[in-house]
Parts: structure tokens; sequence; C-alpha cells
């Protein structure tokens, strides 16, 4: 038989329970109260539009933002002037809020749901001006909790950088600027709300540059060795070897200067190219056997090839400790209804995608908990799960069915439904924090599971070597 427990003790935990629910219910009035400050400042930065590294102005507005709600401010760490540090408190545990602010190059678009450019050249393709914002706006909100209710503690905000093929968290846990976190979270733009364990590719990625000799195509061909029949050979060879890899991986390239002129046999070209699986190790055998493609190309087309490493990232290791934690809050949080102008715009959007219907399932509910999930992109929060125990989740900025790095991603991302799912994530994050702030039990459990899952053999080693950031990638 079990032991019940006395009235007067069920009682106290059923008033505690209850105090811990009103504080989490006032935490999210505060932060739809200010929602339209933080809806201006997502909107500047999607304004902005900034490419990785490039990021001074967003970079800036987000300091400032933090600087005015009681945080200091450390800019310019791990040798990126755009990634800085914001702090407030002290002592354990040290709960981490990563935010990015870095566009997409080539995807700018208006916020209306028919393609038609702003006329810049990049575009919040992945919502990252979404990202950045809300966990500005989950760092102040715990801050103010902290603050109000006497927590010990330090809530650190971390602007993260180029994390579109910059690998700029790479260079920032390889300087050891997580090194005394004990707890990371962080999001992601999505066409639905959930907060199961994730997974990401772990993916390695270099501009393969060849040089040769000019000469008029016509009247000397003879005398020129063409870097684009270098960069051509190349990628015939790739091509082929994507037969023998493991089918899950995934290799991707784009010429990214190809000469100039047909009748002018071209001394330079540039390929760049992404290698990605769901295990590092394969990443690197891969990325190997592309170097000796393009070796190998050098030498059948008379020319001569180097290589620049641009990022390098770890598969994302999930921790089901703190996942649970965060899918509980967003289902405190919930999901949010579209009105009749947003359901107008959806429905073209749907469509502009090919759906047949709109079905707004993925935008009003939570998604169930799972704690396994099939990887498809890949990011530099990867290696910093590999260092600080890690925990994330995704909210419906975008349409259903809309992929990320699309123009209908950047549509909705501009205008009110982003708005909507990016205060969802903002509300998620700072319930997640309180939550961790108030049961050190549960972090240090995460930090035992963190070991249990790296080995006790791991150490940490950067897929992009020790190169320094690779500040000009975008230029």
């Amino acid at each position: 038989m079990k032991k019940l427990l006395p009235f007067g003790v069920l009682f106290l935990f059923v008033a505690i329970a209850v105090h811990a629910q009103k504080k989490k219910k006032d935490v999210i009035n505060q932060l739809e109260s200010k929602s339209e400050t933080y809806i201006e400042i997502a909107h500047e930065i999607w304004d902005l539009a900034e490419m990785g590294y490039l990021e001074e102005k967003s970079s800036a507005l987000l300091q400032k933002t933090l600087s005015e709600a009681g945080f200091s401010i450390d800019a310019g760490i791990a040798g990126i002037p755009t990634a800085f540090k914001a702090e407030y408190g002290s002592g354990y545990p040290v709960i981490a809020i990563l935010g990015e602010y870095d566009a997409l190059p080539g995807l700018s678009q208006e916020a209306v749901p028919e393609k038609k450019s702003a006329g810049g050249a990049a575009g919040h393709a992945c919502g990252h001006h979404l990202f950045g914002t809300a966990s500005t706006a989950a760092a102040i909100s715990v801050k103010d909790w902290m603050e109000a209710n006497n927590i010990k503690g330090t809530i650190r905000f971390y602007g993260c950088p180029a994390e579109e093929g910059g690998s700029g968290k790479v260079y920032m846990v390889r300087e050891g600027v997580f090194n005394d976190v004990d707890v990371a979270l962080h999001w992601h733009p999505s066409a639905a709300n959930a907060a199961s364990a994730g997974a990401a590719l772990a993916n390695k990625s270099a501009k393969f540059r060849f040089y040769g000799v000019s000469a008029h195509a016509a009247a000397a061909p003879q005398m020129g060795r063409s870097a684009l029949d270098g960069v051509e050979a190349m990628n015939a060879m790739v091509n082929m070897m994507r037969e023998h890899i493991p089918q899950e991986a995934r290799i991707h390239y784009v010429i990214t200067d190809g000469g100039k002129a047909p009748n002018v046999v071209p001394d330079y070209a540039e390929v760049y190219y992404y290698a990605r699986h769901n295990t590092r190790d394969v990443v690197v055998d891969i990325f190997d056997r592309i170097v000796k493609a393009a070796e190998g190309a050098a030498l059948g087309t008379g020319t001569t090839m180097e290589y620049e490493m641009i990022g390098g990232t770890h598969e994302l290791l999930p921790n089901l400790t703190l996942q649970k934690i965060m899918h509980d809050n967003l289902t405190t949080v919930g999901g949010f209804t579209y009105n009749d102008e947003e359901i107008a715009f959806a429905e073209k959007i749907s469509k502009s995608l090919g759906k047949p219907s709109l079905d707004l399932k993925t935008v009003e509910t939570v998604q169930p908990y799972r704690e396994t999930a099939r990887a498809f992109g890949s990011t530099d929060v990867g290696d910093v799960s590999f260092t600080v125990p890690t925990a994330g989740m995704g909210a419906a900025t975008w349409v259903p069915g809309t992929p990320a790095h699309s123009w209908q991603a950047v549509a909705a991302g501009g205008m009110s439904i982003g708005h909507k799912g990016m205060m969802v994530a903002a509300k998620t994050l700072s319930l997640t924090a309180m939550d961790l702030f108030q049961d050190t039990k549960t972090v240090e459990a995460a930090k035992k599971e963190l070991q249990d899952r790296r080995g006790k053999d791991f150490t940490y080693v950067p897929m992009l070597g020790n190169r320094p950031p690779a500040l000009d990638y975008r230029k």
C-alpha cells in the first residue's frame, strides 16, 4: 500500500506549484506587454539584412538593447567584431541564451505573399532577425525576474554572428567563451512549434581556387590554361563520387567565380563546397576525398589549386534532461492563431509552395515530444552542444510547409506571423531558464548526461582547425 502524504504537506506542495505557475504567467504577460518594442527591433534587423561577420548595425542594436536593460557588455569576443557577450548577475548557475542575426545572400524579399525583391542583396530567409531578438527578449525577461525575486546566478546572452556557413560559434567555443557556462538555450524559426530532441548534420566547407593562364580563347587557345576547366573537372569528379558515399551524406557546391568573358581563357576560378553527414568523422573523410578530386583536377588541366577552410561544425548533441523541460514550457506557452489578414497572406504563400490547402495545426498547437529526430541542416550550435549541456526549440514563424532559405520565409518573417512566433520563443526560453535557476539538481543532471554522451575520452577538436575567423567570407 502506498503511503499517503499528510494533508498539510500536500497542500504546501500544491501551493508552491500554484505560486510557480503564477510567476510564469506574470513573466509571459510582461513579455507580451513589451512585444511591440521587440517587434520594432526585429523588423529593423530584418530591414538591415546584414550577412555573416558584416552584422555591425544588427549586433550594435542588440548590444544597446541589453545594455539599457542593465546587462554588462563584452564586445568583439573571440576575435570577431560582431560577436559579444551580455551578462547580468554573478555566480552559479550560469545560464546562457544564444542569439543570431545574420542574413543570407541573394534572398532580398518584401513582406508580401508573392516574390518581390526588396532591392537588397540579402534577406533573412532563416529568420535570424527573430532569433536574435527573441533571445534578447528572453534574457531581459529572466534578468527582470531574477532582480525582482532575488534569484542568485548569472544570465548571459551570447551574440553569435555568421551561423550561415561562417561557423561563428565554433570560433567562440574554440576560444573558450563558453567554458564557465552550465547550460545553453537556443531556438530557431520554423514552420511548427516543437521542442523535441533535435538533430543537425556535421558540416565542413571550403572555397577551392584554381589558377591558370589567360589567353585569347579563339586566337591563341593553345597558350591558355583554363582555371574554369579545373573547377569543372573537379565538379565532375565529385559528382561521380556521390555514388560512393553514405546515402545520408550531402555535398553541395556553387561556382562563385567562373571568369569574366567567353573569349578570355580565365586564369582564376573559384568553387565553394559543403560536405555534410550526421557524424563528423564521415564528413572529414568525404571532405578529404573532395580535396583529392580538386588536386586531380588541377593536375589534369594544367592549373594550380589552393583551398581555404571556411567553416566546420559538429553534429548536434541532444540533452534529454533539458529538452523535456523545454518541451513542457513550450506546451505551457502554446501556439497561436492567425487573424483574417494573416490567413489571407498564408493562403497565398501556401499556394506559391504548391500546397492544395492551408493547415494551421502546427501553428496553433505544439508538436508531440520525441527523443529522436532525423537531421537535415547544420548549425554551429553543434559545437556548443559538445561543450555545454544544450537544449533548443522551434517556433512557428513561417507559414506551414515553408522551407528555410526561401523568399516565403523572408516574407513571413517580416510581418506579424513571424513576430507572433518570435514571442512564443521568447516566452519559452524565459520559462525554461527560470526553471533551471530554481533547480540546480537538474543542471547537474544535464551536465552528467553530456559527459556520458560524449564519452570519457572525448576531446573537443574544431573541424575548421586553427584558422582565424573567416571575416571576409561574404565579401
